[in-house]
């Protein structure tokens, strides 16, 4: 029994849907962001981005903007050549060539794609820093350009990177099982392509920095998922030592991946901050977000999948060409490989093999959004399954069931040596099945076409990799990593019994700092709201590597909880040294350290806390004072949450227009710490890839301008466009680690964008549609209906 479900069990409060600790202040208007900061003496900032997707520098002239009395600076790239490093990229794989170019954050030579960046104004006041950004001129000389990542890469493209000779970063493969005797055993075998398009983070807040220097040292504030990242880099950068570098992260309004990075800006300003001896804010306009903010997904795979005629799959090919835009970012390269690790997903496949090429284009860069990978496994897996189905005549669900990795198999080895930590993927389809009735959806379906509605019905089953993520698989020999991804945590216990908690993690809505909480109070007998959760400092606790992946539970909290047992084991010691008791006989019962079966006899933390603090003469002999431990975890597996999702939507015939009916999602992260949250962030990630399947797409045109640049462009559903989501959970303990969890944030994301795609087009095979691509606008299914009527697009 995990250390959750002994908490729950013992009706401690892991397992109660408790609110949110964070939402007073986030909900009332009390929480700080980055625009909310204000410094003494601070200056403000604009950037001068341009306006070609691909163009030389001739020149630039700063001289009107500098003339002006408003104007404090203005740098261009040339200004900055005392920079150490560029900006970086952290995947090298041993034995792969990625090649790649110097990225500054001020382009110097060339511009690679619509809003490089080129010059930087800073003023007083933020309104003239727009305005004299407009008297800054540059002229440039236009050179093709190139958008589409496979006509980047066919014979006699424009090359983004001259000096590179090619458009191709890097190929990279993953494989396993005899993939040529699978294709050979095959009865059926299809073929087809999948384009996972380009997508947004889209947060509520966009990026934005305070950049401090003074007495040769830096602060700055930075909307940002990963602080001590960018503590590092912007030390390697800047040439300073590391110690000397403090980054905050203060309320982050959303990330999901956009604020994942070292960016430009985050070097940009810290060098101008040192260069003026002031600190300088600058704060991300949603058009510049929509341009320069990394993007995700931009993906085309070429799949082949072969079964035997009864259903069972025998190999599974995929060749997935990767759009990584202009530059490497600090994952770039890193997004299509994550997906490779469960190619195979919830699925038996003896033989599998992804193949991978990366695409230079004049694009803004793509890295992780949420899911990062796995979505694109996930939906490329299940739209070929029912394509699978169709093809050899049988139930989707059937032919699911029929290739699951068994129950009894977990821990369960892939074809390419992934090692599945536990798992149930029959036991989710039944409970899912519970909330839908397929026969009924069914028989709905001729009543609504006399109305000119088709109805579909979807589904998904899937796996993903989070908990991010064990050294010795993730390190340069391994996945290609430069960095091991263990956490570290410290609790402190204070004089009157409050305690404090330090994480390296730096959650931005996820609800953390109540879970976190809750698993801290019942190890150590205290109210939730007596823990304090410190995060998103550098200078402050416990070193991290932030929060992505799905890992701050499960490998954040897994450091907090071993750090807060030692806690617990120390207060054992001397209560049972105090009450003349055996260690192993001390439990928390009713918020006191007790004497098993006599629960009078016993003391409260803030009694213990007391006197470790005070009276440390009263200690076991030799045991030091005070309560605090800290504690360095690296997992040594990922974890494997899974689930089955279904989605019933309407068509109407007429528009091509896609209603949600209704999206039933069940989720299993492990025995639950916070219900209510798990539901929230299941939500939220439906929502977030309904969004991608029927309304949001980053679009370029031929020449490279960016035509999807503000919400008026880019659709995002709202609450009108969703049904209300239907949640239910099974609950799988993982054995990596003691709270036996594994991770829910990106779950929804990955699983809903198939569900979506399988929904519309079983909603559109009586007229004749068998395949669609993403995004599913209305017209694009109009012109497919028409076309499969013989009628004229």
């Amino acid at each position: 029994m995990s250390l959750v479900e002994q908490s729950h069990a013992a009706g401690g409060h892991v397992g109660k849907p408790l609110r949110r600790k964070e939402d007073p202040r986030l909900i009332t208007g009390r929480a700080t962001y980055v625009d909310d900061i204000t410094l003494p003496g601070m200056l403000h900032a604009v950037v001068v981005r341009s306006p070609e997707a691909h163009a030389r520098i001739v020149s630039i002239d700063t001289s009107a903007a500098e003339a002006r009395d408003d104007v404090v600076a203005v740098f261009t790239g040339a200004d900055m050549t005392d920079l150490a490093s560029p900006l970086p990229c952290a995947w090298a794989p041993e034995g792969v060539e990625v090649k790649q170019v110097e990225h500054w954050p001020l382009a110097r030579d060339a511009v690679k794609h619509v809003g490089d960046p080129v010059a930087v104004v800073v003023c007083e006041d933020r309104g003239a820093a727009f305005d004299a950004a407009e008297d800054v001129f540059v002229e440039y000389e236009p050179l093709p350009a190139v958008t589409d990542a496979r006509a980047a890469l066919a014979d006699g493209s424009p090359l983004v990177h001259e000096s590179l000779g090619t458009n191709q970063s890097h190929e990279w493969s993953l494989g396993g099982g005899d993939l040529e005797a699978g294709f050979a055993a095959a009865d059926v075998i299809i073929e087809r392509t999948v384009e996972n398009h380009r997508i947004s983070g889209a947060p509520i807040e966009p990026r934005g920095l305070v950049a401090d220097y003074r007495a040769g040292h830096l602060t700055i504030h930075t909307s940002t998922q990963v602080p001590h990242f960018v503590r590092l880099f912007l030390g390697l950068m800047l040439g300073m030592s590391e110690e000397r570098v403090r980054v905050i992260a203060p309320e982050v309004g959303g990330g999901f991946g956009a604020k994942l990075q070292m960016t430009g800006e985050e070097a940009l300003f810290s060098w101008v901050s040192r260069k003026l001896q002031r600190p300088v804010k600058w704060i991300e306009t949603r058009s510049e977000h929509m341009a320069v903010c990394h993007h995700g997904r931009a993906q085309t795979a070429d799949i082949r999948m072969g079964a035997t005629n009864d259903g069972r799959i025998t190999a599974f090919h995929v060749k997935i060409t990767q759009d990584l835009g202009a530059y490497l970012m600090l994952l770039t390269p890193t997004i299509p490989s994550l997906g490779a690790f469960v190619m195979n997903g919830v699925y038996d496949m003896p033989a599998v093999q992804t193949d991978i090429v990366g695409a230079y284009t004049n694009t803004c860069a793509t890295d992780a959004i949420r899911g990062a990978g796995r979505p694109e496994a996930t939906h490329m897996i299940e739209v070929c399954m029912d394509q699978l189905a169709a093809e050899l005549g049988m139930d989707r669900l059937e032919l699911r069931r029929k290739n699951f990795i068994p129950k009894e198999n977990f821990p369960a080895e892939t074809a390419v040596g992934i090692v599945y930590d536990s798992g149930d993927y029959a036991g989710a389809l039944d409970k899912l099945l519970e909330h839908v009735d397929v026969a009924e959806v069914e028989a709905s379906k001729a009543a609504l076409r006399e109305q000119g509605i088709l109805r579909g019905i979807g589904f998904s089953t899937y796996t993903e990799i989070c908990g991010l993520a064990p050294s010795r698989i993730t390190g340069p020999a391994g996945f290609g990593l430069q960095a091991g991804l263990w956490e570290s945590a410290i609790v402190r216990v204070t004089v009157t019994g409050a305690v404090t908690v330090y994480t390296g993690t730096s959650p931005h809505g996820q609800g953390h700092e109540t879970t976190m909480a809750q698993v801290v109070a019942d190890q150590l007998g205290v109210d939730p709201e007596n823990v304090e959760i410190i995060h998103g400092d550098t200078g402050t606790g416990a070193m991290g590597l932030g929060t992505y992946g799905s890992r701050s539970t499960a490998v954040g909290t897994e450091s907090i909880s071993r750090a807060a047992e030692k806690v617990a084991k120390k207060v054992r010691e001397i209560v049972a040294h105090t009450l003349e008791a055996s260690a192993e006989d001390i439990v928390v019962q009713d918020g006191k350290f007790v004497v098993k079966g006599s629960p009078d006899k016993g003391m409260a933390l803030a009694e213990v806390a007391g006197m470790a603090h005070v009276r440390p003469e009263l200690l076991p002999e030799g045991m030091e004072p005070a309560l605090e431990e800290t504690s360095f975890y690296d997992p040594q597996n990922f974890v494997f949450p899974f689930g089955a999702h279904a989605c019933i939507v309407d068509v109407e015939e007429e528009t091509g227009k896609v209603r949600v009916v209704r999206h039933i999602a069940v989720d299993d992260c492990g025995p639950a710490i916070n219900p209510m949250l798990i539901d929230g962030q299941v939500h939220g990630g439906i929502a977030h890839a309904i969004g991608q399947a029927l309304y949001e797409q980053v679009a370029y045109d031929e020449d490279g301008q960016l035509v999807t640049g503000t919400f008026v462009d880019y659709a995002l559903p709202t609450a009108a466009e969703l049904p209300s989501f239907e949640t239910d959970r099974t609950e799988t303990p993982s054995p990596v680690n003691t709270l036996g969890v594994k991770g829910v944030g990106e779950a929804g994301t990955i699983a809903a964008t198939p569900a979506v795609l399988n929904a519309v087009v079983d909603a559109l095979r009586p007229v004749g549609v068998t395949y669609l691509q993403m995004p599913l606008f209305p017209e694009r299914i109009w012109r497919a209906m028409n076309d499969a009527k013989g009628g004229a697009a």
